[in-house]
């Protein structure tokens, strides 16, 4: 009767650069079936220029596997959370090759290191180092997952998150 009307949120949209430097790579190329199929969500992969995996925004480590140090959980403000995954099955080797520069619960800045790895080492070793960077099926504030090209590097990429 009074035109009162229930509030509808904002929509928030949380626009991801490639944590990692290097080539963008179709996630379908990935050589494991889980990420290529998208069964743990939608994203990018990269080929790594560069053993660095440099915080994409402001917000929190959500987890990270503590003795491989191959994957790692970052959480944004909004609630969207990302999980970057150095290299295929290179959790085999038990942390042989990485550095971690944060840890499970730490806050973190846009631009800053969170992990080092080494390209030849996990090369040699036989694993593939194509990284996914996937937005986790699942999530609730999550509604929309897009993949752009960045207009500044086509070679880059960005995950677009509505949430």
């Amino acid at each position: 009767m009074f035109g009162w009307k229930k509030k509808q949120a904002v929509p928030v949209v949380v626009e991801i650069p490639s944590p990692v430097p290097g080539t963008l790579v179709d996630l379908e190329q990935v050589p494991d079936e889980a990420f290529a199929a998208k069964m743990m969500g939608e994203g990018i992969a990269i080929q790594p220029a560069e053993g660095k995996v440099i915080a994409p925004f402001d917000g929190k480590v959500v987890h990270l596997m503590e003795k491989s140090k191959h994957a790692i959980m970052l959480e944004h403000a909004s609630g969207a959370q990302i999980l970057i995954h150095v290299g295929m099955n290179t959790v085999s080797l038990k942390g042989e090759g990485f550095t971690a520069h944060v840890k499970t619960g730490d806050v973190i800045t846009r631009g800053q290191l969170l992990l080092e790895f080494d390209i030849a080492l996990i090369e040699q070793a036989g694993y593939p180092v194509i990284t996914p960077v996937i937005v986790p099926n699942g999530q609730e504030c999550v509604k929309q997952v897009e993949v752009a090209a960045s207009q500044g590097d086509p070679a880059q990429a960005v995950i677009i998150i509505q949430c």
